[in-house]
């Protein structure tokens, strides 16, 4: 079985997501977006071990507490390499908007689309999903019907496309045919905000409302 933790960290209420699988007590660490000693503390105390830690982008917010969770858990970090240049500027990216983010660790294993990673007896999914930033992608649990997602969708709202390396049509093209194919009653846990279902998403959200629909 698969247990989540959703905690809502940072100046702009980074959500960092905590996956564990019960059977192995191992971890994933989706976006440690800030505190990662706290983070590493956390899932110490429940009994886990922080396994894998798994960016789905390299926004300053999403990786502010990065440093500090690899420094104490020694696990590997995950990354699009297309995000990898990103992830190397979040210092002076931070700083541009008055905030600290310590320099980030260099990524142990560079990710593809399709690919599986293994967390205990999880299977997370990696989908491609451009637009928001460079190398964006979501974490996909089909067993579970769960969707870790980043900043590609919220409820009720989609990302952003106006910061460096946006693209309003990829961001669209992410969402269409990568994310509202998935089944209506897919649980989406965003970057920021509550949690969503695909299929209220897509009666509901007003960026995803077509002409006639």
């Amino acid at each position: 079985m698969v247990q989540i933790r959703q905690l809502s960290l940072g100046p702009l209420q980074t959500n960092c997501y905590l996956v564990g699988c019960e059977e192995t007590m191992q971890m994933a660490v989706i976006d440690p977006s800030w505190d990662g000693r706290a983070i590493a503390e956390l899932a110490e105390q429940d009994g886990w071990e922080v396994s894998h830690i798994l960016l789905t982008h390299s926004h300053f917010d999403h990786v502010g507490g990065l440093e500090q969770l690899k420094t104490a858990s020694n696990a590997p970090i995950y990354i699009h390499p297309e995000a990898v240049e990103m992830l190397r500027g979040a210092t002076m990216s931070a700083a541009f908007f008055g905030f600290r983010v310590p320099p980030p660790p260099a990524p142990d294993v560079l990710l593809a689309d399709g690919q599986i990673i293994q967390v205990g007896r999880l299977q997370l999914h990696v989908l491609y999903t451009p637009g928001h930033a460079p190398g964006h992608v979501c974490f996909h649990l089909p067993e579970y019907r769960v969707l870790f997602d980043g900043d590609v969708l919220f409820k009720d709202g989609i990302g952003r496309f106006d910061f460096p390396g946006g693209d309003e049509k990829m961001l669209m093209d992410s969402i269409w045919n990568r994310l509202m194919v998935l089944p209506d009653e897919t649980r989406v846990f965003s970057g920021h905000g509550p949690a969503t279902t695909i299929g209220d998403e897509r009666r509901n959200n007003p960026f995803l409302q077509r002409p006639g629909s």
